[in-house]
């Protein structure tokens, strides 16, 4: 029998590349998408096959995370053996427009997966993203055992989100992991993101389709890596013999205006010439510098970054060139 995973979020881009990874090593895969008026399965569409087919790996469900009912009963139905659970509302500038919402997508979400593992699959594997936003502004580089400080309803939310998890490990002995992910990129990402945001307008710049970008605060400093890898190290976590939560990063920070320069110059540009800086691209409380230390993950998963700073621009820039075509955002 193929090992069986379940993934919330399976449509974004973490979601797109870990069900890549997961196929690959010959799992039955099993997603959660919401239904909604239009389809926004646009990153995974190269990897769907009709269900009706023999040898099928990937099952699609109809489902929301908020609705404990209809969790309960999937993951009675699949009976996973793991699950990553990767749905959010993930956008930091967003969740101060709607915190409430942020709140409970979050929060009720990893409470309701917790819930039903406890009652129904209590071997099941539990993957949680939580993410590097819940450091705030604490000193960098940030590592496991640096304190939270959020500064977004977004952050405040992943904080709780990932104490429910340490708190039923604890509580009910259960194979449970977070993953306190850095800021990690790809093509796939949606524009409304920096990176992502930066690389499309450049090359529709370079290619006279668009003048002006419009961003915010400049100075602030990430730590960025590829998406590719860091779903790895999700999978990593998972094959561990002790569950954990782990610091997946580059061990490098970055200002977005190096992001800028760095992106411009390989196109033969100068941003000042097409950057416009927006106050509505600030955030009310601003982080300034995000670096992780991966240096737990390194040693007890053997896991590392393959892309770094200016290899992932690369990498980025080549996609936007090649596609002529957006996944689905």
């Amino acid at each position: 029998m193929n090992k069986k995973a379940l993934i919330t979020g399976i449509t974004g881009q973490d979601g797109s590349y870990l069900t890549e990874l997961l196929l690959s090593k010959g799992y039955d895969v099993h997603g959660i998408i919401r239904q909604s008026s239009s389809f926004n399965t646009g990153r995974i569409e190269h990897l769907y096959q009709d269900p009706h087919k023999e040898g099928n790996k990937l099952y699609l469900h109809y489902g929301d995370v908020t609705d404990a009912g209809r969790v309960t009963t999937l993951i009675s139905e699949i009976m996973p053996d793991e699950i990553y659970h990767l749905a959010a509302q993930s956008h930091v500038a967003v969740s101060f427009e709607i915190p409430q919402y942020t709140i409970d997508v979050i929060c009720s979400g990893i409470t309701n997966i917790l819930e039903a593992i406890c009652k129904i699959k209590p071997d099941t594997l539990l993957y949680n993203a939580s993410s590097s936003e819940m450091f705030g502004n604490a000193p960098a580089p940030q590592n496991e055992k640096t304190p939270f400080n959020p500064q977004s309803p977004y952050a405040c939310a992943k904080v709780l989100a990932h104490n429910m998890v340490v708190n039923y490990r604890d509580a009910y002995s259960i194979f449970a992991c977070n993953g306190i992910l850095f800021n990690h990129e790809s093509f796939r990402r949606k524009e409304t993101f920096v990176t992502k945001k930066i690389i499309s307008a450049a090359v529709k710049i370079n290619q006279g389709r668009q003048e002006k970008l419009y961003l915010g605060n400049l100075n602030a400093k990430r730590d960025w890596g590829h998406a590719d890898d860091y779903v790895n190290a999700m999978y990593l976590m998972l094959q561990h013999h002790v569950p954990d939560d782990y610091v997946i990063a580059t061990n490098e920070s970055h200002t977005v205006k190096e992001l800028l320069e760095t992106v411009f110059s390989m196109l033969r540009m100068n941003y000042n010439d097409h950057v416009v800086i927006d106050k509505k691209y600030y955030r009310p409380n601003e982080v300034n510098v995000l670096q992780g230390d991966y240096s737990k993950a390194a040693a007890c998963l053997k896991w590392k970054p393959k892309l770094k700073f200016k290899q992932l621009i690369i990498r980025m820039i080549k996609e936007e060139m090649d596609n002529n075509h957006e996944f689905g955002q």
